[in-house]
């Protein structure tokens, strides 16, 4: 067997294991890549770890440690409670609202998970109190925070566009998000609406309480960590900084991963938090899973591997279904996968190969259908996302029923993506 089929063997089998066992793929991946590369391609360990994305890690490092920070020190849900309290009591527009606000929360820099990770409490509470199926809520605020999940600034969007940069793709980073936030808030809207939730605008605020709708209501909650209490000093400061981080990124060009670093450094210089703390909470296996993955993919490259698998799909599509047939795929393995740290960093340096095998097309829309099928499904009950909206589900819920909404949902996604995808790029 040739070094590239052995390496694709590799790849397969470390998406295998992340799908059916808890063990970082990652560090699989690494480990797997330095014994084919050094035992069975004469490489030196130095070659192989070439592939190891230091700037990747640099830039993952900073923006999660910032919005770390955020998050411990109380500062995102303080803001998340205020928001809140803007449609209190009218039932139809509070998913709406966590709709809006988790894409606000991801765009800006934390993600979909920690987004969802953040929202999922309040939403699912809320939903209970005001009589909102829990599904309509998750479908909803989920989508929202998967809207800002290719932002520039979010952990999942500086994966891809950094491997798209990598691929020649780079400078296109507002349109990825555009056409992603513009595919989570269709099916979000329309799964709502489909769910049954136009109902709740002609109920009205007939059900739940003014004070019910607020998180964090419960009379008998710690007073000190009440998110309507007001903005100290050290949530105006974090806040000042992730503005900062947006107007010199946006605006002067300035690297995210080095301008997160220094804001969050003197946030906490400033003593905005507990340092241990805020590291601690940094999603260091999401870190590690795309550094590990990204070397594995580097050493398939080197090995013609990632040739055998563009063969495959460019055998399977015609210049007209490239884009269903890659959204469906990417879609159906991040069901069961990490969309940034195995999907994404797996399938996008395929794109170029894939776009001149399949009929000399531009790649961008190929990259984008990537993109868009991989983030579609990550609302499933078995991905990171889904699983926080389940678990937030308040006490006495019927949790077996949203978990299997939610998959269904998920699964559906792959098919959904894959026509929203054939429609705009296909």
């Amino acid at each position: 067997m040739s070094l590239a089929w052995i390496s694709v063997a590799a790849l397969v089998l470390a998406v295998t294991l992340s799908c059916t066992t808890t063990i970082n793929v990652g560090i699989l991946s690494m480990a797997m890549a330095l014994i084919v590369g050094v035992y069975l391609g004469g490489m030196s360990p130095d070659m192989v770890l070439e592939g190891f994305p230091t700037s990747l890690l640099v830039t993952l490092v900073g923006v999660t440690l910032l919005f770390s920070i955020a998050e411990v020190n109380g500062t995102l849900a303080r803001v998340t409670a205020r928001a809140v309290r803007l449609c209190r009591g009218q039932a139809g527009l509070l998913p709406i609202m966590f709709f809006i606000i988790g894409a606000v929360i991801a765009t800006i820099g934390a993600g979909a998970t920690p987004a969802s990770a953040l929202l999922a409490p309040p939403a699912m509470a809320v939903a209970a109190r005001a009589g909102i199926p829990l599904l309509q809520m998750a479908v909803m605020a989920g989508n929202g925070a998967l809207a800002g999940t290719l932002s520039p600034f979010a952990p999942t969007g500086i994966v891809a566009n950094g491997v798209m940069a990598r691929i020649g793709l780079g400078g296109v980073e507002w349109q990825t998000f555009a056409y992603n936030a513009f595919a989570h808030t269709i099916v979000g809207i329309g799964g709502f609406l489909v769910l049954g939730g136009w109902k709740l605008f002609i109920r009205g605020s007939d059900r739940g309480s003014d004070r019910g709708s607020d998180p964090g209501s419960d009379p008998g909650s710690d007073p000190e960590s009440d998110p309507l209490n007001p903005l100290e000093t050290r949530h105006w400061l974090t806040v000042a900084g992730i503005v900062v981080l947006i107007v010199t990124v946006a605006f002067m060009g300035v690297n995210v991963g080095m301008a997160a670093i220094i804001i969050a450094t003197a946030l906490v210089l400033l003593r905005t938090v507990d340092e241990a703390k805020a590291i601690q909470h940094m999603p260091w296996g999401v870190i590690l899973m795309v550094t590990g993955v990204t070397v594995l993919i580097a050493m398939l490259e080197e090995t013609k591997g990632m040739a055998l698998f563009t063969s495959g799909l460019a055998n399977l599509s015609t210049p007209a279904t490239i884009a269903p047939v890659v959204a469906f795929g990417t879609g159906v393995v991040s069901v069961y996968s990490s969309t940034s740290g195995v999907v994404l960093p797996a399938f996008l340096p395929m794109v170029p190969d894939l776009a001149q095998r399949v009929g000399d097309l531009p790649p961008l829309p190929i990259a984008w259908s990537m993109n868009i099928g991989a983030s579609l499904v990550d609302l499933s009950s078995l991905s990171t996302v889904g699983a926080l909206f389940l678990a937030g589900a308040p006490p006495g819920s019927n949790t077996r029923a949203l978990f299997n909404g939610l998959l269904v949902w998920g699964l559906s996604m792959a098919v959904v993506g894959a026509v929203l995808c054939w429609i705009l790029f296909g």
